[in-house]
């Protein structure tokens, strides 16, 4: 049975990563905001204690990667592993900042990939790559389904052409997961992962976007013609089997999702705490004994909020737990990248105009909270993907009987 509180072997741990985002992200928050593109020199001294550690045993990453699904694990008694350690650890660097987070080094959504359907031997070939995450191409967004990016056997080596778009530290990461299919006629059976480093003639950096939020993150169209990569770097099996679908690749998803869950959930945790500052500071008193209809009409819509924060904080602990005992979790994962997403996006906005001109402008860090976590509601699936699959599940539909 899930228990709710912080579990104590990760008490530590989670505090370290607090003090992280309230002495180093928090403060570089809107530096880098401002500064699109400029990579945060700051994140290296933080990435090699993060990777320390992890070397330690102490922690298990403070971004993306240390996500493993251990099967069989049901059998061996309740536990909290690595699943729920990057969650928790993700909400309190969020609550710093989330385009710093996503600009971490070796703690990309690549790595997640890797660590979910990596064999050991690649796990360990892999160690320390930094790796982004290439699926969105021009003409293929929340349809994974229809990647067109190919990936031709040629002897030893896979030749992978495509063009890959919105990938998340694609400028500076040192590999790319891409998706590709190696046969266009077998659907999405034919869809899997390879590890494609940066330096892989034919692989070129086509350009980083201006985007509305998560500034300090960089975001990549990167471009594949004629890329050899050797076919050991094929993440999980080479075979193609209509019965399985690329259940796989979507592995990546059920592991991925509960973390952009934390990270809505770590900004929101930021707005709700300045907002509720902020009130105290006008005279709006909050009190958890009154009815809210009793209250103060900002007090009512707080706590409106804090009780959708207090849901998608749970739901994301649910989709994490799951995961780290063994327990299939693609529902509980959309789930809770459902909730938390739109959530975040709900409370950061309602915080800007519960403030008012403290909210919008560049005073506190609440506006920018409010473009950073619309990305949270799109990325590793859109609000609507993330219902469409919720329903299929619920119903026993398959994607052919429910589009």
């Amino acid at each position: 049975m899930i228990n709710l509180e912080t579990p104590r072997k990760f008490r530590a741990f989670v505090n370290q990563a607090h003090q992280v985002a309230a002495e180093m992200l928090r403060p570089n928050s809107r530096r880098y905001d401002l500064a699109e593109h400029e990579y945060p020199v700051e994140l290296d001294m933080l990435a090699a204690m993060v990777d320390g550690l992890g070397a330690s045993g102490t922690g298990s990453g403070a971004g993306a990667a240390g996500v493993r699904r251990t099967e069989g694990s049901e059998d061996s008694g309740i536990k909290n592993g690595s699943n729920m350690s990057s969650v928790l650890s993700i909400m309190e660097m969020c609550w710093g900042d989330v385009g710093l987070l996503l600009s971490m080094p070796r703690q990309g959504l690549g790595n997640s990939a890797i660590a979910s359907v990596a064999s050991d031997e690649q796990l360990r070939r892999f160690d320390g790559v930094w790796a982004a995450m290439a699926i969105t191409e021009p003409e293929c967004g929340s349809d994974s389904a229809s990647i067109r990016t190919t990936a031709r056997r040629d002897g030893d080596d896979y030749i992978i052409d495509g063009e890959k778009i919105f990938v998340t530290a694609g400028g500076r990461c040192d590999a790319v997961v891409v998706w590709a299919t190696l046969d266009k006629s077998a659907g999405r059976a034919a869809i899997k992962s390879f590890v494609v480093p940066k330096d892989t003639p034919g692989v070129t950096v086509e350009r980083l976007e201006h985007k509305l939020g998560i500034r300090a993150s960089d975001t990549a169209t990167i471009r594949f013609e004629n890329a050899r990569v050797p076919a050991a770097n094929l993440l999980g099996s080479p075979e193609i089997d209509a019965g399985k679908g690329f259940a796989g690749v979507m592995q990546t998803f059920d592991n991925t999702r509960p973390l952009v869950a934390a990270m809505a959930v770590g900004v929101a945790r930021a707005s709700l705490e300045l907002t509720r500052d902020l009130l105290a500071e006008a005279g709006v008193e909050i009190d958890y004994d009154r009815p809210t209809h009793l209250q103060p009409a900002a007090a009512s819509t707080y706590l409106q909020l804090e009780a959708d924060w207090e849901a998608a904080h749970l739901l994301a602990l649910q989709a994490a737990w799951m995961a780290d005992n063994g327990r299939p979790n693609s529902l509980e994962a959309s789930i809770a990248k459902a909730k938390a997403g739109r959530t975040a996006n709900d409370i950061t906005l309602r915080c800007v105009e519960l403030t008012g001109s403290f909210g919008y402008s560049e005073h506190h860090l609440l506006e920018k909270w409010s473009r950073d976590s619309k990305i949270l509601d799109i990325f590793e699936g859109t609000q609507q993907i993330q219902q469409l699959i919720v329903a299929r599940r619920l119903l026993g539909k398959t994607s052919a009987e429910l589009k």
